[in-house]
């Protein structure tokens, strides 16, 4: 992605954090929390790899038509996963978006998209409205007013990923990613 450096390093670290954490997550004994952390793992690498600044790392050109298939193929098996869990309807979303990315990249000349002088396109838009809103409405899911009101939770054997708030953390930190990566576009 195009952009300055220290940002894109920011974006790449966030990314990779978030990537370890879902693979992680993997391990886990809860069967939700295994389910999904595979596909977010891919998703966290891959946005840091694609959010790397091209001023330290140009990519060769056949990089980002093979982010697109990668991504493409994801998006496919996320939809085929939501007949069974509506969840998988946001991962798609965001394996579509990144394969419209990586796309925009490889019809850019040199490999760095940019939208021109005509503006943003429509589809750009629209990514970022959603993506925008997904991190306002995970974020406020993140505010513990019912912990509060129902006063200390019971500490059972429930590892530190398996808790549903470091889950949705992931989940917000990979959306105000997204959101980032749109705007640099």
């Amino acid at each position: 992605m195009h952009g300055p450096v220290s940002p894109g390093w920011l974006l790449v670290a966030l990314c990779v954090a978030t990537g370890v954490h879902c693979l992680l997550r993997t391990r886990s004994s809860v069967e939700e929390q295994r389910r999904s952390a595979g596909g977010e793992a891919l998703m966290g690498f891959g946005m840091a790899a694609m959010a790397v600044p091209a001023t330290a790392l140009t990519p060769p050109r056949w990089a980002w038509p093979a982010y697109a298939v990668l991504f493409g193929a994801a998006a496919l098996r996320a939809l085929w996963a939501a007949r069974t869990n509506r969840r998988h309807l946001h991962h798609s979303v965001g394996a579509l978006a990144m394969t419209y990315m990586a796309a925009v990249m490889a019809a850019a000349p040199g490999g760095h998209g940019a939208h021109g002088v005509s503006g943003v396109p429509l589809l750009t838009g629209a990514l970022l409205l959603y993506f925008t809103a997904y991190v306002l409405w995970t974020g406020a899911r993140l505010v513990p007013v019912a912990a509060l009101a129902s006063g200390p939770r019971s500490t059972g054997t429930v590892g530190w990923g398996d808790r549903p708030e470091v889950a949705r953390a992931s989940r917000l930190s990979m959306g105000m990613a997204m959101v980032a990566m749109l705007l640099a576009l």
